[in-house]
């Protein structure tokens, strides 16, 4: 990889590389709006690039997809493909994606150019930091919040925390839709 790439990624440079794991843990809608638990492996690939530029802001970012398989089972349950952004003169780390189910999510959030563990957050309704779905969806199964926490513990391992808060048709409370893992380098 690119030195001098890496070194303008802020705390993004330690995502840099392919990563699989095989101890996640997903909570989700079952098919019948109740709740169901899969345990899961993934592989997720982080490419840098940069910079971007808008005008005064520069960005440098990782382009990156993620493929996840219930255990035991060989057609992936859940894949993703986006970018994460560093804009390092305004400590903002961006993940902007979107899952093909017909949701795009931009999350954002402050923090230090050396910081091993950060938060990111999207809200629905919000002119930045949001979410977009589709219409079904937004009708039945409406997302109304993003969170996510990224913990780096060294150069081979980091993990995630995400709870995609829903509001499902017909039902009071929100409903936490959680993913975990922790992913090791592989490249």
């Amino acid at each position: 990889m690119n030195d001098d790439l890496i070194r303008h990624l802020g705390p993004l440079a330690s995502l840099a590389g392919v990563w699989e794991g095989d101890k996640g843990d997903d909570v989700a809608p079952s098919d019948d709006r109740g709740t169901e638990r899969n345990k899961f492996r993934e592989r997720l690939t982080f490419d840098p690039f940069g910079p971007t530029m808008n005008h005064e802001q520069t960005l440098y970012g990782l382009r990156y997809s993620t493929v996840a398989w219930r255990l035991g089972e060989d057609a992936p349950f859940h894949e993703e493909t986006g970018y994460w952004l560093w804009d390092g003169t305004a400590k903002q780390v961006l993940r902007c994606f979107i899952v093909p189910r017909g949701v795009t999510v931009l999350a954002g959030g402050t923090v230090e150019p050396d910081a091993k563990t950060f938060q990111l957050a999207a809200e629905a309704g919000t002119d930045t930091y949001g979410i977009c779905s589709n219409k079904f969806l937004d009708r039945e199964f409406k997302t109304v919040r993003y969170e996510l926490t990224i913990t780096v513990h060294g150069h081979e391992s980091f993990s995630y925390k995400e709870d995609t808060q829903l509001r499902i048709k017909g039902q009071n409370d929100i409903f936490h839709h959680t993913d975990a893992n922790t992913v090791k380098r592989i490249k």
